[in-house]
């Protein structure tokens, strides 16, 4: 059970992840990645980075990308996401 009054103010912000994967992801995975901007790099990687919305929908994506079979290299939460005002 979660008390409300100890919980971060920013928990109910989106947070940016960086997550690396083994080898290069083809163009057809845009959209089950929807959100998240997929850069492939030189060194044969590929970056998914983008908000994330809680917790739950981390654990979401990090299924897929063991649906997908491809190694994990890396998940690095950069910070909240940037609000719009």
């Amino acid at each position: 059970m979660t008390d409300e009054r100890n919980h971060p103010a920013w928990a109910s912000t989106p947070l940016i992840y960086r997550i690396r994967l083994q080898g290069h992801l083809g163009g057809q995975w845009t959209d089950w990645f929807a959100g998240l901007s997929i850069t492939l790099e030189a060194n044969g990687s590929t970056l998914l980075a983008g908000p994330v919305a809680d917790q739950a929908a981390l654990h979401g994506l990090l299924r897929k990308v063991r649906d997908l079979g491809m190694p994990l290299l890396a998940v690095v939460c950069v910070g909240p996401a940037a609000v719009d005002s």
